[in-house]
């Protein structure tokens, strides 16, 4: 067997096995979804069912107003706002921030950039104290538009290292000529930059929007109705304040997991390419 041959079988073997790893307990959730309660709790574990249970999803789409279901509903709807504007303002400030950070020359640039970075890197936990006084005193406890502000203290230092990085490998030459021909700095960014830097963009817009639909620390501190609750903290109330159902639980996992997954798939390319360019450069 030819070396080239036999590095393709132990590659195709390899990554066979991380697939396998990675979608197992996808598809046991799935299973367990679907799964009669008696069935989960038996000893010993079912792993395939006998038959087939859908009455969880029709609790989470068309249960009552006093339901898990319209809990879940009313989550899903703030989970999609808090994202969107999470990810509409980390990306306005992190653009424009990423963009001075690469091309224009300042005194401590660097290290300001390393202390973003810094910032990121810090326990959520470390933060809940000043960030509860401080949405207190605005009077954004249990708001949306609260969760939006905490939530983009942890997404823009992302989107300002990434996209930095990214804008680097654009040439510099591109804006120059753009310059010439009469256009402001501002224009060049706008006219030049960014359609260059589409793929890093959206790598930038994929995982910014994945941290705020995951977030469920700063959202369980900083909500206590169904007027801001997200999606994360619903779910982990499934099993005490509704229900032990945990298959309740798994059908929540699987219906909250697929706007980004399907997304993140149709996608692919673009944040593969993105986050391998942004990652290599500065």
């Amino acid at each position: 067997m030819k070396r080239a041959t036999r590095t393709s079988i132990l590659l195709h073997l390899a990554a066979g096995v991380v697939a396998l790893c990675a979608l197992a307990p996808f598809a046991y959730m799935v299973l367990a979804s679907l799964t009669p309660q008696r069935a989960l709790i038996t000893t010993p574990l079912r792993w395939i069912p006998e038959h087939l249970d859908f009455s969880r999803y029709a609790l989470i789409f068309q249960g009552d107003a006093n339901s898990a279901g319209a809990t879940f509903r009313a989550a899903m709807l703030n989970s999609t706002i808090v994202a969107v504007g999470t990810v509409t303002v980390s990306m306005v400030v992190g653009i424009l921030g990423a963009y001075a950070f690469a091309r224009l020359r300042f005194r401590f640039r660097r290290a300001v950039l390393m202390l973003f970075l810094a910032s990121y890197m810090l326990p959520q936990i470390a933060l809940l104290i000043p960030l509860y006084l401080i949405l207190n005193s605005l009077g954004l406890l249990d708001t949306t538009t609260g969760l939006i502000f905490v939530d983009c203290a942890l997404v823009v230092p992302f989107v300002l290292w990434i996209l930095s990085n990214y804008f680097m490998t654009i040439p510099e030459e591109l804006e120059e000529a753009a310059r010439i021909d009469g256009t402001t700095r501002l224009g060049a960014l706008f006219y030049v930059v960014l359609p260059a830097a589409g793929p890093g963009i959206f790598a930038a817009i994929m995982f910014a929007f994945l941290l705020a639909w995951d977030e469920f620390m700063y959202a369980l501190i900083f909500t206590s109705s169904d007027a801001a609750k997200t999606l994360p903290v619903a779910i982990s109330e499934f099993a005490g304040r509704y229900t032990t159902d945990f298959g309740l639980v798994a059908a929540g996992g699987i219906v909250a997991a697929l706007p980004p997954l399907i997304v993140a798939i149709i996608f692919q390319r673009y944040v593969v390419s993105g986050m391998a360019a942004g990652a290599v450069k500065g």
